[in-house]
């Protein structure tokens, strides 16, 4: 396994934050009418999410799967978080991808209506993530 594995649950959680504030930059930008400084946002967050995904799938190729060793009632709500992150970093993507679509062709209308579930979605993907990491590798990790 390359050393550097080690250090990417690190990297995910940093792209992860990264995406979060670019997302409500980005929105910030848009309710001001900065449209240019919106799409920059907005398009960084998508590549530095894609980034994340890259990292994410390297290390869990070569580590496999972390085992979360908290007991007591943290276990179960670690295990919720978990669950619902999982499905909507899922659900998310084609989000993404259909609100991404409809920007790019300047279909603003049908865009501000998909964007209204994307938004939320992916800063709780994101925001989740982080949780996620904190939760294994400071507050729990393994012995």
């Amino acid at each position: 396994m390359p050393e550097y594995i080690s250090y990417l649950p690190h990297l995910n959680a940093i792209l992860n934050s990264t995406s979060a504030l670019l997302l409500l930059s980005g929105y910030r930008f848009i309710r001001q009418g900065r449209i240019q400084a919106h799409r920059t946002c907005q398009v960084t967050a998508v590549a530095t999410s894609t980034l994340f995904l890259i990292s994410y799938l390297t290390y869990h190729y070569y580590h496999g799967a972390t085992k979360f060793p908290g007991q007591g009632l943290v276990r179960p709500l670690y295990f919720i978080i978990l669950t619902t992150h999982t499905i909507l970093a899922v659900v998310i993507v084609p989000l993404i991808l259909v609100t991404l679509y409809r920007a790019a062709r300047g279909d603003f209308f049908r865009h501000r209506r998909i964007a209204r579930w994307t938004l939320p979605l992916w800063l709780y993907v994101s925001v989740t993530g982080v949780i996620v990491y904190v939760m294994l590798y400071h507050l729990y990790p393994a012995p």
